[in-house]
């Protein structure tokens, strides 16, 4: 008697083992082209997220500042999230840019550090300032500058007024703070002077080194307030129409904490 062996046709060269590494393999390159492609894309739209969540945060905390400077509001209080970054304050003391009015022969206000809030992120390599009532930023590996949000300078062409405010940041030192922070502000003594028969106004910006934010108060004092400016250690400009009265208002805003 003769013992057949049945098989299934089809099954030549199949084994689990073969089988099972293709399988692995696969697996194995889908997380790795996971890793190398999708992983650097989602951190780079969560640290561009993070940016523009700062920006307006920071805009929040310019609006909270104006309440300050020109509501009179003793203290404003906001929490926010610095993703990716920190959050410093610098005192006017210490850091900061400087600004000097004068007409060529007063100095309605010798040159005056105004300490500035600072976010600063090594991941977006992006730095953006509050400083003297207006928002800037600058990318860390490129050239030049943007405001993002204006100070509030004025001319009244009818009166030939002009009212500069010049915003001081101080604080107890330089305070820092990353992740979750509730900034506090307090508004500080206030400085007003009023000056008639004004001969022109000259604004000086001298910017705090390795923070140069120079373009973007050019394009704004060049811009919006019709000046001519020239030179960058100090931006010279000069207002291009005639002033009967200047009116400068120097407020102090206290950092308490961050």
């Amino acid at each position: 008697m003769t013992n057949k062996t049945c098989r299934k046709t089809g099954d030549d060269g199949v084994s689990e083992s073969i089988g099972f590494l293709l399988i692995f393999t696969m697996v194995i390159v889908g997380i790795g082209l996971v890793t190398l492609y999708g992983y650097p894309l989602l951190l780079q739209q969560q640290t561009s997220a993070d940016e523009q969540i700062m920006e307006k945060n920071m805009i929040v905390l310019q609006n909270d500042m104006k309440s300050l400077a020109y509501k009179t509001v003793p203290y404003k209080e906001t929490m926010l999230n610095i993703g990716g970054g920190s959050l410093t304050a610098y005192d006017s003391t210490i850091t900061g840019p400087r600004f000097r009015i004068y007409d060529g022969i007063t100095e309605f206000l010798p040159e005056n550090r105004t300490g500035d809030l600072r976010y600063y992120s090594t991941s977006a390599g992006v730095d953006i300032s509050l400083q003297n009532g207006a928002v800037v930023m600058r990318k860390l590996v490129e050239s030049g500058s943007t405001m993002l949000a204006q100070p509030r300078w004025f001319y009244d062409a009818q009166t030939e007024t002009m009212v500069i405010n010049v915003i001081c940041l101080n604080s107890n030192g330089n305070i820092s703070r990353a992740g979750v922070g509730t900034v506090q502000m307090e508004l500080g003594e206030p400085y007003y002077a009023v000056y008639n028969g004004v001969n022109g106004v000259f604004i000086d910006y001298t910017y705090d080194s390795g923070q140069d934010y120079t373009n973007g108060w050019n394009n704004y004092l060049t811009n919006t307030m019709d000046m001519t400016c020239g030179g960058s250690q100090p931006l010279t400009c000069v207002f291009n129409k005639p002033i009967s009265t200047l009116v400068i208002k120097k407020t102090n805003i206290i950092i308490k904490s961050i």
